[in-house]
Formats: C-alpha cells, structure tokens, sequence
C-alpha cells in the first residue's frame, strides 16, 4: 500500500465498508445503503452453514464456528422489519465486527466497497424512528452523500447489539475503592448513553464534568475554559476524555489540535471507544493519547483514569523542583 493511501492520524477522515439491504415494497425494490467503520469490521465472508438456535429470536439466523470461536448472526434486514425482494439474487455476506471485545456477525445482503470520507462531511444525527417500515427499529449515527446525490447512513450496531442483549456495559464497582477528585473533566461523546455513562462515573471521582459532542465543540469548550483560565488552566482542567467516532471532527483529530497548543498539551487525554482493535489504540498513543480504554467496563475505568491523573501529577510535581 502507498504511503499516501494510508488513513492518517489527524486526517479527519473514516473509512467505512458500504453494504446494502434491500426491500420490496408495493412492487418496487428499494436500496438500503448503509455504512459502518472499517475499524470495528474483522472480515467480511459469504454466508457459512448456520446452526439454528431453538425458541431464539427470528433476526437471529443462527452461530457459526470461526477458528474456534463461536459468532452469533444477526440478519439486520429481519431485525429492520425489512422484507427482502424475492426476485432479486442477494450476495448475502456476513460482516464480522469487532467492537466493546465482542464478536457479532451481520447478515446483509450486499456488502459493496471501502469508502474514505471526511468525519465533516458527516452529518450528526441520533434517531429511531416511529414511522412504519425499514426503519422502525434503526439506529442512525450519521448520514453523508455519495455519487448521485444518494444518501450513506452509518449505521449505529453497538446500539443493536445492546437492544439484542448481546451486550452490557459492566458498570458496578465499590464505591470505596474510588478515588476522589477535584476539578473539571471534559468529556466528548456523540453518544448520549456513552457520554452519560463517563459523566456519572467523573462526578462520582469528584469532578465538575464540561460536556461535549463532537471534536469541534470539544476545541469551542476549551477555548472557553481558555478564557476564564488563561495560562494557569492545568489547575482546572485536570484531564480530557474522548469518543473516536464522532461526526464533524473525530477524537483522533481533536487529539492532534490541543497537542499542539503549549497550554493544552499537557493536560492529560483518554480515548474511551467502542472500537477495539490494537491497531487503534497505536493511533491513540499516536494523536498523544496517555491511554486507550475500550466501552465501558467500571473498574479497568476507574483504575485507568486516576493513574493517568496521578502520573500527570507527579510529572508536574517534578518539572517544579
């Protein structure tokens, strides 16, 4: 691979696998186009003999056994109350995604190509909506063009797999082991279930908690704080929590912009994804990250958040001597 085909840290850009879903309404077969991070996909394969799982549910078409691990398959056009054309020959493929360290295989019906598009081109939006149809039970994350004016939605499947039960973010910790705090935390997430999450879990360690939902706000908070705080801002601001996928400006880029500001570089930056891929967690040291955590386990939280504090701590403790 080129060097210049290679998707650079601080690039603001995503690669996203383009799959379609198809439906057969009225008479009319319609083109579902939907996308989801190359990052969170492990392989793509045709679709393998299934074994059926008795009283499961209908949109779980059944497991499979890849180099010895066993992968539950969703069929996401079942679980979107879509009803396939049946005149049309589907390349059912199964995406295989990796992401919160579990493995789920998603039955679609064409998986298409590899598209590298701009976070800013991505417009943010959260919804499921009540209308009747395809997208009664869908989970949107973003949307953007593509050729012919039509229209790519990323398609939320952690939100999925939290809806099948698949996965449960593991949140109980003792309240005694926590160690407290003072100051604000700013966190950024364009999820508001995951942005919740780190919030309750910062204010429990004592901090003030600065929302924000993308990358570009994430820059206008800190430009604030600026104001209020000046050059004396690493005495309030004691640590900068941030999501990866965020639509306008990602976490990689918003990483890479306060690293290079001499007031900002300092204060301590945790990714906190979805997106568990060692691969990953290489451009998260690379944007100068101080640590890497994968969705949301409470007690590697916890832990991992006051050691990158004190280890701040005792860094500054030593550039004043």
């Amino acid at each position: 691979m080129s060097d210049k085909n290679v998707l650079k840290v601080g690039s603001n850009e995503m690669e996203l696998v383009d799959f379609r879903i198809y439906k057969e309404q009225d008479g009319q077969v319609y083109e579902g186009i939907y996308g989801v991070n190359v990052s969170k996909v492990r392989e793509i394969i045709k679709l393998p003999n299934l074994t059926k799982l008795p009283g499961g549910p209908e949109y779980i078409d059944g497991i499979f056994d890849l180099r010895g691990v066993v992968i539950p398959v969703v069929n996401l056009a079942k679980w979107m109350d879509i009803i396939p054309p049946k005149d049309k020959t589907l390349s059912e493929r199964i995406i295989i995604t990796e992401f919160n360290n579990v493995l789920i295989g998603f039955c679609v019906h064409e998986a298409r190509r590899i598209r590298r598009v701009s976070w800013s081109d991505i417009e943010s939006t959260s919804f499921t909506s009540g209308d009747e149809g395809a997208f009664s039970k869908t989970k949107i994350t973003g949307v953007t063009k593509i050729e012919n004016d039509e229209v790519l939605l990323v398609l939320d499947l952690e939100s999925i797999i939290e809806d099948l039960g698949l996965y449960t973010p593991s949140t109980e910790i003792d309240n005694n082991t926590i160690q407290k705090f003072s100051g604000t935390a700013l966190v950024l997430d364009d999820s508001v279930t995951a942005r919740r999450l780190v919030k309750n879990a910062m204010v429990e360690m004592g901090f003030n908690v600065v929302e924000a939902v993308d990358g570009e706000e994430g820059l206008k908070k800190l430009d604030d704080m600026l104001n209020i705080f000046g050059d004396t801002i690493e005495d309030e601001l004691k640590i900068i929590i941030s999501d990866v996928e965020m639509p306008q400006m990602d976490g990689f880029t918003f990483a890479s912009r306060i690293k290079k500001d001499n007031r900002l570089k300092n204060i301590p930056l945790v990714f906190n994804s979805s997106i568990s891929d060692h691969f990953s967690d290489m451009r998260g040291r690379e944007a100068g990250a101080d640590a890497y955590l994968t969705k949301f386990d409470a007690s590697v939280f916890y832990t991992e958040i006051a050691n990158t504090i004190n280890k701040r701590s005792v860094v500054k403790s030593l550039e004043t001597v």
